[in-house]
């Protein structure tokens, strides 16, 4: 339908249920947030609901079919269903943190760019009718949910909510910044961690909601606040004897490489260090139980984005892996834009990824060392803090128009709304499209090799090589990874495409466009020798790939 269309069936639908109203509800005894007089800012418990006046099913049925079941949506978009913050006096953010569907209900938590920086921000709760209720205010910031296992409760943003319904809070945990909860690596029956944003590690009993600090992760991981790196910790996950951790940190001193405040990092327990596994940007980390047991970690640098993998299966692959994949954007590259972008199921035993601007698909496997089952979906521009499936439908979170303290002054009230629609109709989204470097300025030496970069579902492809030193020469062999299974150790091997030659001053550039309709999975760069200027062992290489 078009536009207009919509606006008068709007107006239509508007005066069917104002009928309705009248019709139905105006000589019956029927509640009041029925009749539309008033809504409740939370809706009636079960025992209240049995000894409420009601109208008759055929009434429900009713204003069902015009109301509650079929609100106004334009594309997917439900105005009703939008959450803000308040206007002033401090004008803040309001992003849709954390997306939980639990007992029949959709729970979902907004969330304010910093504890007390604003009003108004809540945890939510929608029935399968599209009636949402604000559950509880806040002033804070959260975006963690998981579902603890062992005593059938889900916990999101700091409340407990168990399968009746009824809503507890970790009191201690109201008025600080949750990033993310984990399992317990000792007592998973009754314990979580709980991760703060700005670098407190917490375990919380989840009978008593007791919560007490167990480190101070910017002291642990020698993150560099003197000198100005803000922590901004964003997911933890609890998986094959360790407990991973990332934190988002990037700005500009990260990008000229004067400091490295990001981290991707692991604890397997008491009695143990931690251990930095990078010192980059760093916003998701996720796995399955099985189906391989693999963690993957979500990333970006100067370069490119990063993929690091730990498959937990076979002991030979128990080590982290690095791949890179195109940057759509870079819209996303300072560590308060990105939010919190996801890996998460919504179908069954299978991945949708949300990285930089683009969706992908992942599977949860990685056999024998391998990554295969990745590859593009579409380009977005949505901000999309969180995303799940719900009766049926995939649910996009966002946050699309935010004040912030002012600093952006044409925005006078901040808000987001949610988006339902099909798995599927992401294809229908932008074409997959990107750019990203395995190498940028970066010295190597004969015999070594770059990252995997992906090569897979995208269209039109070059790579661009540049070589910085002022004399001397290197050659360089594309290869590919046909069958995304070349880390498969004597199984499977990557295979030169083509080979380059640079020669300093003379030919210090070099590109290639790969043929119409050719593709691999993984593509990467072999330095099969170099004799530079600066150093008679190393060059100083840029090796950039752009999709279109």
């Amino acid at each position: 339908m078009g536009r207009i269309d919509d606006i008068i069936l709007f107006a239509i639908t508007m005066c069917v249920i104002e009928l309705d109203r009248s019709q139905v509800c105006g000589s019956l005894n029927c509640p009041n947030w029925l009749d539309g007089r008033s809504k409740p800012t939370r809706p009636p418990s079960r025992s209240a609901e049995a000894s409420t006046p009601k109208c008759s099913s055929d009434t429900h049925e009713r204003l069902r079919r015009t109301s509650g079941g079929t609100p106004f949506q334009v594309n997917g978009i439900f105005p009703s269903l939008a959450v803000m913050t308040d206007s002033g006096p401090v004008r803040s953010e309001s992003g849709i943190g954390a997306l939980m569907p639990w007992a029949d209900r959709l729970y979902m938590v907004s969330y304010l760019t910093a504890p007390g920086g604003g009003s108004g921000a809540g945890l939510y709760m929608m029935y399968d009718s599209f009636e949402m209720f604000k559950m509880v205010d806040h002033n804070s910031t959260f975006a963690n949910r998981l579902l603890h296992r062992q005593t059938n409760q889900l916990i999101i943003g700091a409340w407990v909510i168990d399968m009746e319904g009824n809503i507890k809070n970790f009191t201690q945990l109201l008025h600080v910044r949750v990033a993310a909860t984990a399992e317990h690596l000792t007592s998973p029956e009754s314990m979580v961690y709980m991760l703060g944003m700005d670098g407190p590690l917490w375990e919380c009993d989840v009978t008593s909601l007791l919560c007490t600090q167990l480190f101070d992760l910017v002291k642990e991981l020698n993150i560099p606040v003197s000198e100005g790196e803000e922590p901004q910790f964003k997911a933890a996950h609890t998986m094959n004897g360790r407990l991973v951790v990332a934190s988002n940190t990037f700005d500009l001193n990260d990008f000229k490489g004067l400091l490295h405040g990001g981290r991707l990092a692991e604890w397997k327990g008491p009695g143990n260090s931690w251990t930095i596994i990078s010192d980059t940007a760093f916003v998701e980390v996720t796995g399955r139980r099985n189906l391989g047991q693999v963690i993957y970690a979500l990333g970006w640098d100067y370069r490119s984005v990063i993929l690091k993998v730990y498959d937990g299966t076979e002991t030979e692959y128990n080590y982290w892996q690095t791949y890179r994949l195109p940057k759509a954007s870079h819209a996303f590259d300072h560590l308060w834009q990105t939010e919190w972008p996801r890996i998460r199921e919504v179908e069954t035993e299978r991945y949708l990824m949300d990285m930089h601007g683009m969706f992908y698909e992942l599977s949860p496997l990685g056999w024998a060392g391998s990554t295969w089952g990745i590859r593009p979906i579409s380009q977005h521009l949505r901000v999309i803090p969180d995303f799940t499936s719900f009766r049926g439908f995939l649910v996009l979170g966002g946050n699309q128009v935010s004040s912030i303290y002012d600093n952006n002054v044409v925005t006078g009230q901040s808000q987001s709304g949610l988006w339902f629609g099909k798995t599927d109709d992401l294809w229908s989204f932008g074409k997959p499209q990107g750019w990203g470097a395995v190498w940028r300025q970066d010295s190597v030496s004969t015999g070594d090799v770059s990252d995997p970069y992906l090569m897979t579902g995208f269209d039109k492809k070059v790579v661009h090589i540049a070589q910085h030193d002022a004399t001397g020469q290197v050659l360089l062999k594309v290869q590919v990874d046909f069958t995304g299974a070349a880390g498969r150790r004597g199984v499977e091997q990557w295979m030169t495409l083509i080979s380059l030659d640079l020669h300093g001053a003379e030919t210090p550039y070099r590109y290639y466009v790969f043929p119409d309709g050719y593709s691999a999975h993984w593509v990467r760069i072999l330095v099969d020798s170099c004799s530079c200027s600066v150093s008679q062992t190393s060059c100083n290489i840029t090796a950039y790939f752009t999709y279109t």
